[in-house]
């Protein structure tokens, strides 16, 4: 069956960085475009971040542009996030997400448009 595992998750202080990492498993990973959505405090779930299934595209929410870089190994079955210049909003739990359609690319895909997310990982900015 599909399974997403996350990990990378911490405690950092505000300007520091983190990268999340989402082991894929269960399906050709190489072939569905994937996401990081992130769920903070009190709130709904929003994406994050989007990468197209062969990683020739990605995209970004508004606020992660040029701090955040969503990339992929193919060969690893692995998703990642990389984030830069936290700060206090970006605390949040954090799920890898898998798109619906086999080599489907849309550029911000809503909740419904996913299949099967990760457990979550926890990130937290604090001093």
């Amino acid at each position: 069956q599909v399974q997403l595992v996350e990990s990378g998750g911490a405690l950092v202080r505000p300007g520091g960085s983190l990268t999340l990492s989402c082991v894929a498993s269960g399906f050709p990973f190489r072939d569905y475009a994937m996401s990081w959505v992130r769920q903070a405090p009190g709130k709904g779930r929003e994406f994050v971040a989007g990468i197209r299934f062969d990683g020739n595209d990605v995209s970004y929410q508004t606020s992660a542009k040029g701090r955040f870089t969503i990339s992929r190994d193919n060969a690893k079955n692995t998703l990642f996030l990389r984030m830069n210049s936290l700060n206090t909003d970006n605390t949040a739990v954090y799920y890898c997400a898998k798109d619906q359609a086999v080599k489907r690319w849309v550029q911000k895909p809503i909740s419904n448009e996913y299949d099967h997310w990760g457990q979550e990982t926890q990130v937290t900015v604090s001093s």
